[in-house]
């Protein structure tokens, strides 16, 4: 195979596209390319690999109908839901989820999905061991280095992270929700590919897909908690209160009595706002990948209902892919 990463990078900066972008703070830009009547987000780095396929899906274009309500009148949008949902037609996410395989150039490819449990379980697809009809396993990441796999990851606001193995060939799928993060989910993935593929941390490229961003992910003393207990920079990650909500409310800069609330009636718990793309930037770059080889969206799924789905902000919802594979 021809790997042509290096020279990928040093070139994207350079390039001048016209597709729709998605700015990154490391200095290079996502794309929206345009599929019939799909839109699919890609890592420009990532479409260089020609024995590479990827993509993170968006919410237009498919065969499945979502119905809300708003002012007292119900209407129906046409979506690309690719999950089983009760309110969708299991047939209707079938053709979606084909019609996505298809603008990704998968069209042959075995489409492997899991049952998320927001763990740290990481699963290998290994086609000489088991058939095609294998029943998707509990985990939140999949590794592989077998050619015509498709691994996938569902999310309505968790991050879709991809991590490829530029110098061996291998990939993982990992859906990192706060839970996953705090099991550093990312790090133990990565961790996997090297007993199981030789991979370096130094070769690997991961991208960050659309998630929650820190703007509309609102969090309490729990999942503070959790944070603070495992990370040492973990403040670094919130906006607001961190001290008070790890505490369990005796920080002395916190000023309750600011509240309007009238007597009697208590104050509910603190929160912050949780920025789970730098805590999975923090944990990758920290398990050695080059900080020069993270990339990430910076699309809020919360924010951007008109190109994602978001369960904390619509409950009922679909759900966005994020795949990679083998050719």
């Amino acid at each position: 195979m021809a790997h042509r990463t290096e020279r990928a990078m040093a070139t994207i900066i350079a390039k001048k596209r016209n597709a729709r972008r998605s700015q990154s703070a490391n200095g290079t830009a996502w794309e929206f390319r345009r599929a019939g009547a799909l839109r699919v987000l890609e890592v420009p780095v990532l479409a260089e690999l020609d024995w590479l396929v990827h993509g993170f899906s968006t919410r237009s274009g498919g065969a499945s109908e979502l119905e809300s309500f708003g002012d007292g009148r119900k209407s129906v949008e046409k979506v690309l839901n690719l999950g089983f949902s009760d309110w969708d037609k299991r047939e209707r996410v079938i053709a979606n989820r084909k019609k996505f395989s298809n603008a990704i150039g998968a069209r042959k490819m075995r489409l492997v999905t899991m049952r998320q449990i927001h763990s740290d379980i990481v699963h290998r697809v290994d086609l000489t061991a088991r058939g095609a009809a294998e029943e998707p396993r509990k985990a939140d990441a999949l590794i592989t280095c077998e050619r015509g796999v498709l691994l996938v990851v569902q999310t309505a606001d968790c991050i879709p992270i991809l991590l490829v193995d530029t110098k061996r060939s291998a990939v993982a799928a990992i859906h990192a929700g706060w839970r996953g993060t705090v099991r550093r989910l990312t790090a133990k993935t990565l961790g996997r590919m090297q007993m199981e593929f030789g991979t370096r941390p130094e070769d690997v490229i991961a991208a960050l897909g659309p998630g929650i961003g820190q703007c509309c992910y609102e969090v309490g003393p729990d999942v503070a908690k959790e944070f603070h207990a495992q990370f040492p920079r973990s403040r670094e990650w919130f906006d607001g209160p961190f001290d008070s909500l790890v505490s369990d409310g005796n920080d002395p800069h916190w000023l309750p009595w600011l509240s309007r609330r009238p007597p009697g009636h208590p104050l509910p718990p603190p929160t912050a706002h949780l920025d789970l793309i730098a805590a999975n930037r923090a944990i990758l770059t920290a398990a050695g990948i080059p900080a020069a080889r993270v990339f990430w969206s910076d699309f809020c799924t919360g924010c951007r209902l008109d190109r994602f789905f978001s369960y904390r902000r619509e409950r009922r919802t679909g759900r966005q892919m994020a795949a990679i594979g083998i050719r």
